[in-house]
């Protein structure tokens, strides 16, 4: 009996499979978008932690959106009273943000300088 022939995926293709097993989506700058689907079992590359120098708590001038950075790629978002109103992962590269929220939505930014985040049309500072 002859054994058909091995087919091997090509990089594109296998790059393309991978993207759309980790749910993806792309980012486009300033602008939150909806995911139909959570991103709460994240890739064992997105959990360790990244080396950049803006971990840490970053703030509204007026203290109403608090946004802390922690060390293992996760953020944790306070408004108001709500102490957890939004948490996910994130992914610094350079200067730039990426996020990923466990509801579904994902937004970017910009570290303009180590003290100063733009993000969702707000401007947050290192506390």
């Amino acid at each position: 009996m002859k054994t058909p022939p091995l087919y091997l995926p090509t990089a594109s293709l296998l790059a393309a499979v991978l993207l759309a097993g980790a749910a993806l989506l792309p980012i486009q700058k300033g602008h939150a978008q909806m995911n139909t689907q959570t991103t709460t079992n994240q890739p064992a590359a997105a959990q360790v932690a990244q080396d950049h120098p803006y971990v840490g708590m970053w703030v509204t001038p007026d203290g109403h959106i608090r946004h802390e950075l922690l060390p293992n790629n996760r953020y944790v978002e306070a408004r108001g009273s709500r102490e957890k109103a939004y948490q996910g992962r994130y992914e610094v590269t350079g200067t730039h943000i990426d996020y990923w929220d466990d509801t579904g939505f994902t937004a970017d930014g910009t570290f303009v300088d180590e003290n100063t985040l733009h993000h969702g049309g707000m401007i947050f500072h290192r506390r």
